[in-house]
């Protein structure tokens, strides 16, 4: 009777802990990234000899309790909720978040990230830095206080297409946004006007927002086609203070054919750019970390790194949406939407995949556990004390 109250006790405490765990699922209904535990129990039994035995064999098997198991973690993918947050990310598919900062790797579902003073990104409220794949592939903590301005550039070559109708009298191009090494902007005009008596040849000049000439040079085609010994053209400058500014003229693609006095050139590319301050750090389609300045360029620093745990058990959890590995499987670490891992989706947040309706239905089931299990006790408590009156009867 005493064995049947220490195995009424093993359930209790199972159910106990049972209930925690539900508990904890429960609580984190709204938790960003939860994965659920599953609750499972599992028998106790061991082998030992009964007293009416007399052949001695000690065969007889005996159930000794119950136990809380090895609590799984449910890994199931939870719904993505979109956001206003560029740095607010989320992984649709496998794979885990690489935060880098303490003693170890941690590992994270998702995550609202911010750009730190001392140019991290950082989990907010943490020092834990999202990690990028470095020329190697591994994982490096990414940090861009060097990258908080962009340099200016000088402007080295502006790309030309569409048509320069052969018929066409005169034909122009305008606003040509020219910068020099010091990222002061000029506006270039781009004239075009036929050679008498040269089929195919075109003069170009080229002059600035007051009129002056910055060069000229000439323009030739054969059989609507550029002559290739003039697709590209050098028109030379010196701004004041600045480097010589030299900028190539590039009419490869421009085509000269008959569309009456009408031309459609214009520029299709031109580099070159002013300074310009950092005004947004995200993350593009690709899983690449972008970032964008006032002057409207933008720069590509690194792949998301996404890590392939083969043996998602093997984590173990450390707050914040966050875990450490303790397994033995090697981890793999890859670039967003690889083989093997999902997409880093940016404005996502991974919301918690607890099912409220199962933990209920669990909940019930833990209560019953309990109460069946405390009734096994309070009915071999009695049987003793019946015992116990033998003696007075």
């Amino acid at each position: 009777m005493l064995g049947a109250i220490y195995i009424g006790m093993s359930g209790m405490d199972a159910y106990e802990k049972g209930l925690q765990a539900i508990s904890n699922n429960v609580a984190n209904l709204n938790s960003l990234g939860f994965k659920a535990d599953e609750v499972n129990f599992s028998d106790l039994h061991g082998q030992g000899g009964d007293a009416r035995d007399t052949a001695g064999t000690g065969s007889d098997s005996q159930g000794s309790g119950v136990r809380y198991a090895h609590s799984y973690i449910d890994f199931t993918q939870g719904t993505l909720n979109a956001t206003n947050k560029d740095l607010d990310l989320a992984i649709q598919g496998g794979g885990f978040l690489v935060l880098l900062g303490g003693t170890q790797p941690v590992y994270a579902r998702t995550g609202a990230f911010e750009l730190s003073g001392d140019g991290f990104i950082a989990l907010q409220g943490t020092k834990q830095h999202l990690a990028v794949l470095d020329a190697s592939g591994h994982a490096t903590a990414l940090n861009i206080s060097s990258k908080r301005t962009n340099l200016p550039k000088a402007t080295t070559t502006i790309t030309f297409g569409q048509n320069l109708s052969s018929t066409a009298t005169t034909a122009s191009v305008a606003n040509l946004a020219v910068y020099d090494s010091l990222g002061n902007k000029q506006t270039w005009t781009a004239a075009f006007a036929p050679v008498s008596g040269a089929a195919g040849s075109w003069t170009v000049t080229v002059t600035d927002s007051t009129g002056r000439t910055v060069g000229t040079a000439t323009l030739k085609f054969a059989g609507g086609t550029v002559d290739p010994t003039t697709n590209k053209l050098a028109i030379s400058d010196t701004p004041a203070g600045a480097n010589p500014l030299s900028v190539t003229l590039d009419f490869t693609s421009v085509t000269s054919v008959s569309t009456g006095t009408s031309s459609t050139i214009a520029a299709s590319a031109i580099d070159g750019n002013a300074p310009g301050d950092l005004s947004g750090v995200a993350v593009d389609d690709n899983g690449q970390i972008k970032l964008t300045y006032s002057n409207g360029q933008t720069e590509l620093e690194g792949a998301v790194a996404v890590a392939d745990i083969g043996d998602p058990q093997g984590l173990t959890r450390v707050g914040n949406g966050t875990y450490q590995y303790e397994g033995t499987a090697p981890i793999t670490l890859r670039a967003s939407n690889v083989a093997g891992v999902g997409k880093v989706e940016s404005k996502q947040l991974e919301l918690s995949n607890v099912d409220l309706s199962q933990e209920f239905g669990e909940l019930i089931l833990v209560q019953r556990g309990y109460q069946a299990s405390s009734q096994i006790v309070s009915v071999a408590n009695d049987m003793i004390q019946q015992l116990f009156s033998i003696r007075g009867q």
